[in-house]
């Protein structure tokens, strides 16, 4: 799948089917991650991303985060983004030290029905965007 059409089909994927995911395709995920600057137990892998709480490296991580996703749907693999900044509990639970922020915790897996492609609800182009001027239309 080419980059424009994996950013205009995925959607969030929140029910994964039990069927684990090949080691390469686990690793090119993370690799995606590396190379940008409650249904989580379901999912046969949960990636946990944390930046270091004095730097501004959320945007960075945001970024990363973006480029994991996408990388996954174009193996066909669903995900998505949960939690954002102060997730507690967890840096007991996975040793993670105390001068990073967990800001997202990413479940990926194969969804358990198939999603339509480019069905995205949202609203039209010239509702969101604006030319120069809020208000006016972006056509």
């Amino acid at each position: 799948m080419e980059v424009f059409g994996a950013i205009r089909t995925i959607l969030a994927v929140r029910a994964y089917k039990g069927k684990p995911i090949a080691t390469d395709t686990v690793r090119r995920i993370v690799e995606a991650r590396r190379l940008t600057g409650s249904y989580v137990a379901q999912a046969p892998v949960a990636i946990v991303i944390a930046v270091d709480k004095t730097s501004s490296a959320v945007s960075d991580a945001s970024r990363a985060i973006q480029s994991m996703m996408l990388t996954a749907w174009s193996e066909g693999i669903g995900s998505n983004w949960t939690g954002f900044v102060g997730i507690k509990g967890l840096h007991s639970l996975l040793g993670v030290p105390n001068d990073l922020d967990i800001i997202a915790v990413m479940p990926f897996g194969y969804p358990v029905k198939t999603i339509g492609k480019g069905k995205k609800k949202r609203k039209a182009l010239s509702e969101v965007a604006h030319r120069e001027k809020f208000g006016q239309t972006f056509k």
